[in-house]
């Protein structure tokens, strides 16, 4: 094993400011801060540590990010069709690449973010081709991975 192979961070520690865009912010001033906590060898995919005290700011996803609420709680609302969900600690929300969201913080949350850049339609499919002819080579149908359970969508289906 390369001494690059499993990498180890906190995302408690090593935060630094990250300022919320000025146009962005609706109410309130916003303080976030982030780290870099992991990056693929490929640079298509990142681990960060992100917190922001009280405010409500619009926000851009330029890539797929997932979620993970650490601490605190953040609700966050489409403003298109203006629903609005609560995260709290525990709860993973998909946001997809192009998403724009409005996060409105009461107090403070604190999240860990996995963030990748999604490949054009072409490669994606050729990945995929790749991953299934080699998961076949290999004689397994799921190249290896655990079992994994399926997620459920919001509204329980």
């Amino acid at each position: 094993m390369a001494a690059d192979d499993v990498i180890f961070a906190s995302a408690a520690e090593g935060l630094v400011a990250a300022p919320i865009r000025p146009e962005w912010i609706r109410a309130g001033a916003p303080v976030a801060r982030a780290s870099e906590l992991s990056r693929s060898r490929d640079g298509t995919a990142t681990t960060h540590g992100w917190d922001c005290t009280a405010g409500e700011f619009d926000w851009f996803f330029g890539g797929d990010e997932t979620v993970y609420i650490i601490e605190g709680e953040v609700f966050v609302a489409d403003p298109a069709s203006g629903g609005e969900r609560r995260l709290g600690p525990g709860d993973v929300a998909l946001f997809r690449a192009g998403t724009w969201s409005r996060w409105r913080v009461p107090v403070y949350v604190r999240k860990l973010a996995f963030c990748r850049h999604p490949l054009p339609a072409p490669l994606g499919l050729a990945l995929r081709a790749w991953r299934k002819l080699w998961s076949l080579a290999r004689g397994g149908a799921n190249g290896g991975l655990a079992a994994a359970p399926q997620a459920v969508k919001a509204g329980g289906t």
